[in-house]
């Protein structure tokens, strides 16, 4: 990785003279930076997805940070950069629809409930009324659960659009970004999705917000938030899981036709 001082030095020459050398050094400096992206990722894909096209995937999005990154806004670039880079790599899985059709109609199915539950209850639905809606047991929820734990990994990365199909879409991490915007109809719409977003974390259990604070914001394994909160990375999995389910019903409203994970 850069040293600050020639860092500095190469987003200048690219940014005041379009270098291609500084460029492609800036490429090469980050590179490990897709690789940490994608191990993380890695981490409960089924075996069949291969860790370099992982790494693949995310080339892209490290590409894709360093022509939009913009040094004199104070942030750091390897935090601009990591959420580029994973979410590149879920848009090549989602391009590749890795996850079996199966096991994405039933979380479609989840989605749905949770969704319809929510719109009706005016909260967000305890297990046993999942259960009951869906007609199953609880040990069957459970196992429903981790079925389709695999779809919800990273699906706060995700490509949702504003209300204006005519606008570019945002990821739903970059709410957490106070960008700047020349639109005020687009930053009232980003304002009001992020306002949701916080809202429907908010309302969340103490345990499920832990756990999705933990895994999108602290950058934490399942693995390690297991070891955390003292339970099973099968158990913070469920957990993981229900909470996006959650919110996606809560924030259903916001989406659009676009195939997620």
């Amino acid at each position: 990785m850069f040293n600050k001082g020639r860092d500095a030095q190469l987003w200048k020459d690219y940014r005041q003279g379009g270098s291609d050398a500084a460029r492609e050094k800036l490429i090469e400096g980050y590179a490990p930076l897709v690789k940490y992206v994608a191990g993380r990722v890695a981490i409960g894909l089924p075996p069949n997805v291969e860790f370099d096209d992982l790494v693949s995937y995310g080339i892209f999005g490290l590409i894709d940070a360093i022509d939009k990154f913009d040094p004199d806004r104070g942030i750091k670039f390897e935090t601009y950069a990591i959420a580029r880079i994973r979410g590149a790599i879920m848009d090549g899985l989602r391009n590749n629809d890795w996850v079996p059709r199966s096991v994405r109609q039933k979380a479609k199915e989840l989605e749905k409930v949770c969704s319809e539950l929510e719109n009706k209850l005016g909260r967000y639905a305890t297990d046993q009324e999942i259960c009951e809606s869906l007609n199953i047991s609880l040990e069957e929820f459970h196992r429903l659960l981790n079925e389709v734990s695999c779809t919800t990994l990273s699906s706060l990365d995700e490509m949702w659009m504003t209300r204006n199909l005519d606008d570019d879409s945002v990821r739903v991490l970059d709410l957490i970004e106070n960008e700047d915007s020349s639109d005020p109809e687009k930053l009232v719409e980003i304002n009001e999705l992020k306002a949701a977003l916080a809202k429907s974390i908010d309302a969340l259990s103490e345990r499920e917000k832990l756990v999705i604070t933990l895994y999108y914001y602290e950058g934490l394994t399942l693995k390690e938030i297991g070891q955390t909160l003292n339970i099973s990375e099968s158990r913070v999995s469920q957990i993981h899981t229900k909470a996006i389910f959650r919110l996606k019903g809560r924030l259903s409203r916001w989406r659009t036709a676009i195939e997620v994970l």
